[in-house]
């Protein structure tokens, strides 16, 4: 999917978007039970990359990760690096999460904080194209969810049942389907 905005693209649309389908899929479809508390609190760090290449991607990925590791959760709990003009296709944007892990390595933040890949075309390996199930995973423009180990931890250590909402997602969209999901006006 080829995003035909000049650089300079409206970034309150590309944010106002963004915030729309937190709210009306992870949020709204309860994907995520956990992202309402942030999304409130307003402590997501919202950042829309200019980046064209992958490596200036990954140097921007570089610099958040930096930020992230170093603020407060109280003032930013977790970040998502919005890059319209690069990785548009999924595949690649699959492929750079390799690079990604590398550089959490490299950092030392191997363990401190995790990358979720959120695109336009994310699908899961075992699903078709236009599986349903593969929307839990799509966001209206490629996406890099930078989360702290520390609250995934607490997390899954205050949740009753983790793998229910894997399967609660897919159930939820197989309920919804694409009638459904267009409806949402996303």
């Amino acid at each position: 999917m080829k995003h035909q905005e000049s650089p300079m693209q409206n970034q309150e649309e590309i944010l106002e978007k963004t915030k729309n389908w937190i709210l009306k899929s992870v949020i709204g479809l309860n994907l995520c039970p956990f992202a309402k508390q942030p999304f409130q609190s307003n402590t997501i760090r919202y950042v829309i990359s200019d980046s064209k290449t992958k490596e200036d991607l990954l140097s921007h990925l570089q610099s958040e990760l930096k930020i992230l590791s170093e603020i407060e959760p109280l003032v930013t709990e977790t970040t998502l690096i919005i890059h319209p003009y690069v990785l548009e296709d999924f595949l690649d944007q699959n492929d750079f999460l390799d690079e990604a892990d590398f550089l959490l390595n490299q950092l030392d933040l191997e363990g401190v904080i995790q990358i979720a890949n959120f695109h336009p075309q994310f699908q899961f390996a075992d699903k078709t194209v236009n599986d349903i199930t593969n929307f839990v995973g799509r966001s209206p423009y490629p996406t890099l969810h930078l989360l702290r180990e520390d609250s995934i931890s607490r997390i899954v250590d205050s949740h009753p049942n983790i793998d229910s909402i894997y399967k609660n997602n897919r159930t939820t969209f197989t309920k919804l389907g694409q009638e459904g999901w267009k409806n949402l006006g996303l």
